[in-house]
């Protein structure tokens, strides 16, 4: 005897008892299935049928008949096709890759949408190449200048740019292949469709193919991991230039004699010291202050060591205009006109939301174009799911690939959450900045007590040895329990250090836990327990390394 299932599935676009009639005639007229009871006022179909019928036939043939369908329970995500569920994924970076792993992992069949090039953005054009390229500007400062010039003395040496960057994208192209491409192309679960996809319905993606036509996806389940692009502020003229985003930097084989960044994002102040290590006379402006959203110490110390350095930081100052005549940008700002060989806009991300046709699914989005998700990663549309920067989730790769695995989880039956509470950042400076936790000022519009430490890097022996002493490790705490809440680090190889007070904040530890633990001696992380030390001693009347 053929084994029978019962699979129920939500119907859209149904108005009256007639259209039940409708959707129940047609599902009984498909093949394998033996019994179909459709309630309008429910919004449902519950459909007796053979174990092998894919739920996608059933799907298809009342979207046919001019409704919506997807699936309401475990039997009817996992019909047919040998009993996995299919699910669409639309796009191919960090996020999108982790839940198609992972979903097929758990038995499911994946469908793998991508319009432009495999990867997303963290490989083919952010974190790695703009992580290389910071790294050779590095170099190329120390050679020109570091603490130890008196005994070795600056070799400064040409920046070969055209050479750098073939250096930087072999490594990208590498990377691309190694872990995205060459995964694909092993995962035979996985099939990639090359084409931009958009909601037909709850149920439904049309694809426009990149070769030409167009090809439709039904899915049980969807996970939308678009990404987002650089956001473009109204500044009159601007659209009119040939102006820079972090892309054409990025990819750029020369370095401009004059650089202009206009914003104080992460990619603002990252490829804004970068250059201008590379040789570019750059100038920085923020409409507020550096990285402003941070504990204010953070972007004043960033802004000190900025101008150390030569470059030009304009705080609270905004362009009002934008000309590009003779081969140069002129920006009109407050103090007068600013002129500059190449303008680099970084003043934040936008998510890639508009050509999904969202509203066809029922997923909403917020003013800002992010698609709203719990912390299950489900949107309004209870199949659908997203992650990654098109989220209202902060805008990092491994919260995207962290968000993307779990959705893929929640997909194929499972239970997990997107736990955010003691997430990392590091921004790629020099000093590096790390956080993790609460802010003092966040703490505070939480309603919690707090007690604040700060240490100044002449108290920590790995900054003493390294002759860098720029910058401090602030601590926030919980006035009533002593737990530690947050810590902002602004060091050389902060980012080094974070993680061990990330652990420290998931694990509900004190300062007074943390002052206990034995940390290695001349290490920079070693600065954590000195902060911690500083609640109950003076840490300047401590021996080296004491405990």
């Amino acid at each position: 005897m053929t084994e029978t299932i019962t699979a129920e599935l939500s119907i859209t676009g149904m108005t009256c008892d007639s259209c039940a009639t409708h959707v129940r005639e047609t599902l009984e007229g498909i093949p394998g299935v033996r019994d179909a009871l459709v309630s309008y006022p429910d919004a449902s179909a519950r459909i007796v049928l053979e174990r092998d019928v894919p739920v996608s036939r059933l799907i298809e043939a009342v979207v046919a008949r001019g409704y919506g369908a997807h699936p309401r329970n475990a039997a009817a995500a996992s019909a047919g096709d040998g009993g996995k569920p299919h699910i669409a994924v639309i796009g191919s970076g960090g996020a999108a890759m982790a839940g198609a792993l992972k979903a097929v992992e758990r038995g499911a069949r994946v469908t793998l949408i991508e319009r432009g090039t495999i990867g997303g953005t963290c490989v083919n054009v952010g974190c790695v190449p703009s992580k290389i390229m910071i790294r050779a500007a590095h170099i190329a400062h120390l050679r020109r200048e570091s603490p130890f010039d008196a005994g070795l003395p600056p070799a400064p040496s040409a920046v070969l740019r055209g050479a750098l960057l073939a250096q930087q994208q072999g490594r990208v192209e590498e990377l691309r292949h190694a872990k995205y491409e060459g995964i694909l192309e092993s995962t035979p679960a996985i099939e990639v469709v090359r084409g931009r996809a958009r909601f037909r319905n709850a149920s439904t993606l049309t694809v426009t193919l990149n070769d030409g036509g167009e090809r439709e996806v039904v899915f049980d389940r969807c996970l939308i991991a678009t990404g987002a692009r650089p956001a473009i502020p109204p500044i009159a003229g601007l659209a009119d230039t040939p102006y820079w985003t972090s892309t054409e930097a990025l990819e750029s084989d020369a370095i401009p004699e004059r650089l202009a960044v206009i914003g104080a994002s992460v990619v603002a102040v990252e490829l804004a010291q970068a250059f201008a290590r590379l040789g570019s006379q750059v100038t920085i402006f923020a409409r507020h202050t550096l990285l402003y959203r941070d504990d204010p110490a953070i972007g004043e110390a960033l802004a000190a060591a900025f101008r150390d350095e030569g470059i030009a930081v304009l705080e609270h100052t905004q362009a009002s205009r934008v000309a590009y005549t003779g081969g140069e940008f002129a920006l009109s700002l407050p103090s007068g006109e600013l002129r500059a060989d190449k303008l680099l806009v970084a003043t934040g991300r936008s998510p890639n939301t508009r050509e999904l046709e969202l509203g066809a699914a029922g997923v909403d989005v917020d003013r800002h174009g992010a698609i709203a998700v719990d912390d299950s990663l489900r949107t309004s549309a209870e199949h659908i799911y997203a992650a990654g920067d098109c989220t209202d989730r902060p805008q990092f790769v491994y919260v995207a690939a962290a968000g993307g695995t779990r959705a893929a989880i929640n997909m194929t039956g499972g239970e997990a959450a997107l736990d955010l509470s003691a997430m990392p950042a590091v921004v790629f400076t020099d000093p590096q900045i790390a956080t993790v936790g609460l802010s003092e000022r966040s703490a505070h519009d939480q309603g919690i007590e707090t007690l604040i430490r700060t240490l100044t890097l002449d108290n920590v022996p790995r900054a003493l040895a390294n002759f860098d002493t720029h910058g401090f490790i602030k601590l926030v705490a919980d006035a009533k329990t002593g737990r530690l809440l947050g810590v902002q680090a602004v060091a050389a190889e902060a980012g080094e250090l974070i993680q061990s007070a990330a652990l420290a904040i998931r694990n509900r530890m004190t300062v007074r836990d943390l002052a206990d633990q034995l940390f290695p001696y001349l290490t920079m992380v070693e600065g954590l327990k000195l902060a911690a030390q500083t609640f109950t001693k003076d840490v300047t009347q401590l021996s080296c390394c004491a405990g």
